[in-house]
């Protein structure tokens, strides 16, 4: 039987993500899996060197567009514990509510996006239809769609009055009653079980074993997520991560799918018990010392290792996004399945090299 090398990417016409993977392939059953990394690297954690810590916020907003709000207010809560700073309760609850809110239009992109990978066009153009309202609720309430800037030290930029907040509820309703409708067709379609059930599967022992991060993770039955933690808002509220026992492709559609509907219960939560008061306060000084930040990403948990020598510049910035977690156990998926399978299952991971290669 002869062996035939497939390389996979960087650049494929169903993934969005230029990840590459060598693949070792036997008739059409791949027995080995090789990723390498490094095309898009763009020196983000270096810029710690030029820019100040301040301005170092809007540099990691940068490291991905999709969950900038997220990287943004771990980088804050890490600078925030060095420095001794208590953020008002308010601000804590409105980044609970960007952060869900940056969790539903990034499920909503995979979900589309995965809908896509199995040719299932219809689907994929109705989630990206639905995230265009979450969208709208970004750009109404910060001034922008994707990267929306509200991440201070000391708290959020701006706040959102009564109307906001009645509007903001207004439009959950709908987009929650539109993915609903979707619900049997992502979950219980013929075409989408057949491209998915029992393909890619990875154990719970695997999954934790490799170090598996997020909606992998779940997928596999470990009901570990990092806002168990409950930093900003999430201890207030009513939270239980969400798994699936298969590890599976589907697992982790299903995991994504339900994670949807419970971040809109989040942001609903969040509003009816958010308090009044500042929205920041004044931060002086420079950090000095060393710590680790951790919040969950829509992809897994993310890490920022921060260490500062009370100048205005840190001494080191590092960051160990989900993505990078999520690689190992990807490699151990792929040997025995069907070349034909290797898309899906790699997007059903959700990569974002961009997160990644930094």
């Amino acid at each position: 039987m002869s062996k035939t090398i497939v390389p996979f990417g960087p650049q494929h016409p169903v993934l969005p993500e230029p990840i590459h993977v060598s693949l070792t392939v036997e008739d059409e059953i791949v027995t080995e899996a090789v990723p390498a990394l490094g095309y898009v690297h763009r020196g983000l954690e270096t810029l710690a060197d030029i820019r100040d810590h301040v301005q170092m916020i809007q540099i990691v907003e940068r490291v991905c567009g999709i969950c900038s709000m997220i990287h943004a207010a771990c980088y804050c809560k890490g600078v925030e514990e060095m420095m001794g700073v208590e953020v008002p309760k308010r601000a804590d609850y409105l980044r609970t509510i960007w952060s869900e809110l940056h969790r539903t239009h990034s499920h909503l992109l995979w979900l589309g996006l995965f809908a896509d990978a199995f040719g299932f066009e219809a689907l994929f153009m109705q989630f990206w239809r639905i995230r265009e309202r979450i969208m709208d609720i970004n750009e109404a309430t910060t001034g922008n769609r994707v990267i929306i800037s509200v991440n201070v030290l000391g708290g959020v930029r701006r706040d959102l009055d009564a109307d906001q907040c009645k509007w903001i509820l207004s439009e959950l309703n709908e987009v929650e009653k539109e993915i609903r409708q979707l619900q049997k067709t992502m979950l219980e379609d013929y075409t989408v079980k057949k491209r998915t059930v029992g393909i890619g599967v990875l154990s719970g022992e695997q999954a934790l074993e490799l170090g598996a991060a997020g909606p992998m993770l779940r997928g596999s039955g470990v009901a570990q997520d990092m806002r168990q933690l409950g930093y900003h808002a999430y201890g207030d509220l009513d939270f239980e991560p969400i798994s699936e026992p298969d590890g599976d492709s589907w697992a982790r559609a299903s995991v994504r799918f339900r994670e949807t509907l419970q971040a809109i219960d989040l942001v609903r939560q969040a509003i009816a018990k958010m308090p009044e008061g500042e929205i920041a306060v004044r931060v002086r000084g420079r950090p000095k010392g060393e710590i680790v930040s951790r919040v969950e990403q829509p992809r897994g948990e993310l890490m920022y290792y921060i260490k500062a020598n009370g100048t205005k510049n840190l001494d080191r910035l590092r960051i160990r996004t989900p993505t990078f977690a999520n690689i190992p156990p990807l490699t151990a998926m792929l040997p025995g399945v069907e070349l034909a399978d290797v898309p899906v299952i790699i997007l059903s991971i959700d990569p974002c090299i961009s997160c990644t290669e930094r």
